[in-house]
């Protein structure tokens, strides 16, 4: 578990501001990326956009699954120290997927690789961002980490194509026995108690159970890396969801997934905000199409008592009828470049 303020050396809190500052200025070019391209994709393409309908927001939704090529998907980690060397046998970074030229001569379209050095994979590089947007369509993950425990601390794009390896059975064991619904094996109340924490498990991690690829993958890793003393931040974006997915080691869940509004509901939600319409549009609405503008709108999720760990420390059944998430904040986010500019809380899933 990651160590919280007080339990932190005054260097260690120096880097997790760090940490913070960069993951802020990460989650801005991810959304970019994951959203705003893929939606320029769509309207370039001359198809229309799939927005994510209200019901796929909320708690245990499930997805209709169909892919769409236009839409960006990738994984990335990003974390807050340097993973140890026995996280290798199930986050797979070794010396074939790290980040140096001589890996990267078989990656056809890495227009960087000509003049590729090791410079372009630290996170104050100008260049940086356009390394990390060439590598973003490649298999498997992005790892971000912090380059060892040198006293000025810096954070690289370390490995590409890391692979996820941790069963799925073993990340729910971990998960359930924290939270005290077996006491050490997954399976000691048998099959079909234990496919119910498998189920459980993915609605912890604001999923439905038949979710599967890169989203699967990032709520195993967030999993595993929360036994680590550091936080991990997993974005996770899906071609089949049309969202951007943030998991943290420490428990927080966000998707970021674009609003289409009517200007009836652009002048109602500006009126009950005391903006005029026109202010409105301008700090929140980041394209017009035809009567409707496209916003940037934010879940946030949190956990309920059934799904953290009871203060008797006792071992209790499953109800799995109990909710294990519910929705907290309901945001639409402002444009980035209007940095003072606060989020609206918009209440729609329920609506």
């Amino acid at each position: 578990m990651a160590l919280n303020w007080e339990q932190m050396s005054y260097m260690e809190r120096i880097a997790r501001c760090m940490y913070l500052f960069l993951r802020e200025g990460l989650e801005k070019f991810l959304v970019k990326k994951a959203l705003f391209d893929s939606f320029f994709n769509f309207l370039n393409e001359g198809f229309e956009y799939p927005f994510v309908d209200k019901r796929e927001l909320k708690p245990r939704a499930r997805i209709y699954e169909k892919e769409y090529p236009l839409h960006h998907a990738f994984l990335v980690i990003f974390s807050e120290g340097t993973l140890p060397s026995y996280c290798k046998r199930f986050v797979r970074f070794f010396e074939s997927n790290k980040l140096i030229k001589e890996n990267l001569q078989y990656l056809v379209d890495l227009k960087l690789y000509k003049r590729f050095s090791k410079n372009l994979t630290y996170f104050e590089e100008i260049d940086f961002f356009k390394l990390l947007d060439q590598l973003l369509p490649v298999d498997f993950a992005l790892l971000i980490q912090r380059e060892g425990f040198i006293r000025r601390p810096r954070f690289l794009l370390s490995h590409f194509r890391v692979k996820i390896d941790w069963p799925i059975d073993a990340a729910t064991e971990d998960l359930a026995r924290d939270l005290r619904y077996i006491s050490k094996d997954l399976y000691e109340k048998g099959e079909r108690y234990a496919e119910l924490l498998q189920q459980k498990f993915f609605e912890y991690y604001g999923l439905h159970y038949t979710a599967g690829g890169r989203r699967s993958a990032a709520i195993i890793a967030a999993q595993y890396l929360k036994q680590l003393d550091f936080i991990s931040t997993i974005y996770v974006a899906s071609a089949s969801c049309r969202s951007l997915i943030r998991i943290t080691t420490d428990g927080a869940i966000s998707k970021f997934v674009l609003l289409k509004l009517s200007d009836e509901e652009i002048k109602k939600i500006a009126l009950d905000n005391h903006l005029d319409k026109s202010e409105f549009e301008k700090y929140f609405i980041f394209h017009r199409l035809n009567d409707h503008g496209i916003a940037l709108f934010e879940v946030t999720y949190t956990h309920t008592e059934a799904s953290t760990p009871p203060s008797d420390g006792k071992i209790r059944d499953l109800n799995p009828d109990a909710y294990w998430i519910v929705v907290n904040k309901q945001l639409l986010i402002p444009l980035f470049k209007y940095r003072e500019i606060r989020p609206l809380e918009y209440r729609m899933i329920y609506a």
